[in-house]
C-alpha cells in the first residue's frame, strides 16, 4: 500500500504491542520507523524496506531519534505520528522504572525537533502527535467500573512510573505546543504474546493434557486482543482528543474464571485439570469500561477472545 504522508515512530516497535502496532499502520499506509533496542532478539521481527526504517537506539538517547528521520519526510509528511510503547524493569525495580520516565521525556525532545524542522523546511501544516502509552497498573485496587475520571493509586514501582511519566509528558507536551494523548492498556493476549503469562501457559498446559493450579480467578477481568488495541492505538493519534488519557480495554469484562474456562473449552481440554486456590494477593479486579475511547473514535474491538486464543497454538 502507498502512503498517504502519514509518518509513524514508534519506540518498543519489536514488542508485544508494539509489533502488533507496526503491522497494523503498515497495512494503513502509514510509514513506520520502528524504534527498538540495540542487541534485541525481537529486532528481526520486520525487515526494512521502503515503508519500514528501523532505529537501534536505547531509551538514553530518545532525543536523537529526529536524526533518523528522513529529509523528504520532513519535508512531504502529512502528519507525524509518535507513539511511545517502549518501556523496561521489573515491576519493582524502582531504579530502573524510575529511568522509563527520563526517556519518555526525551521522546518528547525529539517531537519538537522534528516540529521545530518541519516549519523550518516550509512544511507548516504538519500535524506532530505524541501517543503515550500507560498502564491499569497507574489505577492500583479499585472496587467499581474503571473509568478515567477515577483518581491514580498505583502500589508498584511499575504502576507509579507509569503514571508519573503520563503527569509529566502532559506538561511537558503542554509546555513544548505539541499534541498529547495518553492510553491505558488494560489485559492484551494474542499475536506476539511472549511466554511466561498466564492465559497462554494455561492454555499450553491444557493442550498437552497438563493440570494447572490457579488462583480463585473470581476477579473480573478485561482481554483485548493485541491486533485490535493496535487500531485503537492508531485511532488516538488520529482521533483522540489533545490532552486527555483514554483506557484502552474490550469493555466486555468477565470473571477470570470464566475466561480461562472458555479457553480450556476452545482446545478440548477436560476443565477437571484446573485447580483453583484461595484469592490473588493483592486482589485487582479489572471491571472497566472503555466507552470513552469508542465515544471520541469511534473504535470497536472486532476479534473475539477465542480468535486470540488461537495464536497460542499457531
Amino acid at each position: 500500500m502507498k502512503s498517504n504522508g502519514k509518518i509513524a515512530i514508534v519506540t518498543g516497535a519489536f514488542g508485544f504491542a508494539g509489533a502488533n502496532l507496526t503491522e497494523h499502520l503498515l497495512d494503513y499506509g502509514y510509514k513506520v520507523y520502528a524504534v527498538g533496542r540495540k542487541g534485541s532478539s525481537h529486532n528481526d521481527r520486520f525487515s526494512e524496506s521502503g515503508s519500514l526504517k528501523k532505529v537501534l537506539v536505547e531509551m538514553d538517547d530518545y532525543d536523537k531519534i529526529c536524526d533518523h528521520i528522513e529529509d523528504e519526510d520532513i519535508e512531504k509528511a502529512e502528519a507525524f505520528a509518535l507513539f511511545h510503547l517502549s518501556w523496561g524493569g521489573a515491576r519493582d525495580d524502582f531504579d530502573a522504572q524510575s529511568q522509563n520516565i527520563d526517556g519518555s521525556l526525551r521522546f518528547l525532545d525529539s517531537a519538537k525537533v522534528i516540529k521545530e524542522k518541519c516549519l523550518k523546511s516550509g512544511n507548516s501544516d504538519v500535524l506532530v502527535k505524541v501517543v503515550g502509552i500507560g498502564s491499569q497498573a497507574e489505577y492500583g485496587v479499585k472496587d467499581g467500573l474503571i473509568t478515567e475520571d477515577l483518581s491514580l493509586e498505583p502500589f508498584s514501582a511499575y504502576g507509579s512510573c507509569k503514571a508519573a511519566a503520563y503527569y509529566l509528558m502532559s506538561s511537558k507536551a503542554r509546555i513544548l505546543g505539541i499534541d498529547f494523548v495518553w492510553g491505558r492498556i488494560f489485559s492484551l493476549i494474542g499475536k506476539y504474546e511472549p511466554s511466561g503469562r498466564m492465559l497462554p501457559d494455561v492454555v499450553r498446559k491444557l493442550s498437552a493434557g497438563e493440570a494447572v493450579s490457579l488462583s480463585s480467578c473470581e476477579q473480573f477481568w478485561d482481554y483485548l486482543d493485541a491486533g485490535d488495541a493496535a487500531d485503537a492505538i492508531i485511532a488516538l493519534f488520529e482521533k483522540g482528543k489533545n490532552g486527555e488519557a483514554y483506557n484502552i480495554a474490550n469493555g466486555n469484562y468477565e470473571r477470570l474464571k470464566s475466561f480461562v474456562e472458555r479457553a480450556a473449552e476452545y482446545v478440548g481440554a477436560d476443565k477437571g485439570l484446573i485447580g483453583y486456590g484461595n484469592k490473588a494477593v493483592p486482589y485487582v479486579s479489572l471491571a472497566v469500561t472503555g466507552n470513552k475511547l469508542k465515544n471520541d473514535t469511534g473504535w470497536e474491538p472486532k476479534v473475539s477472545f477465542e480468535e486470540s486464543v488461537a495464536f497460542y497454538n499457531s
